[in-house]
């Protein structure tokens, strides 16, 4: 997915999930807000520094907007190769050198070939 079609796709999910909660009942809040971060590293530029292509795509604080972004956006499955998605508290950036991350570690899951996720 390269990031025209996320930043389009954000847009439709924002409305959506604006409407769906208008509609129900009241959101399922999280105790702090989160952040969804995109890196396409497809095509990474000679000599770019590494994080040049990293963008935080939204930021969310219920579960109804965790699951809406889930399923529309950031489907594994539809992810181009070499394209990750991050998930950080708000306010905290996927670098090293983000003080929050300075012993941090991550969990990385890399599907096979074909598979369905």
């Amino acid at each position: 997915m390269a990031t025209e079609d996320v930043n389009e796709a954000l847009a439709a999910a924002e409305v959506t999930a604006i409407e769906s909660t208008e509609k129900q009942q009241p959101p399922h809040k999280l105790e702090r807000k989160w952040s969804f971060w995109f890196d396409n590293q497809s095509k990474p530029k000679q000599g770019a520094a590494w994080g040049a292509s990293l963008r935080k795509a939204c930021t969310f604080d219920t579960v109804e907007d965790f699951w809406g972004l889930h399923e529309t956006i950031f489907v594994p499955s539809r992810l181009i190769p070499n394209a990750d998605i991050h998930m950080f508290k708000a306010g905290v950036e996927p670098k090293w050198e983000d003080p929050e991350c300075a012993n941090g570690g991550k969990w990385t899951y890399v599907p096979t070939t074909g598979s369905k996720l």
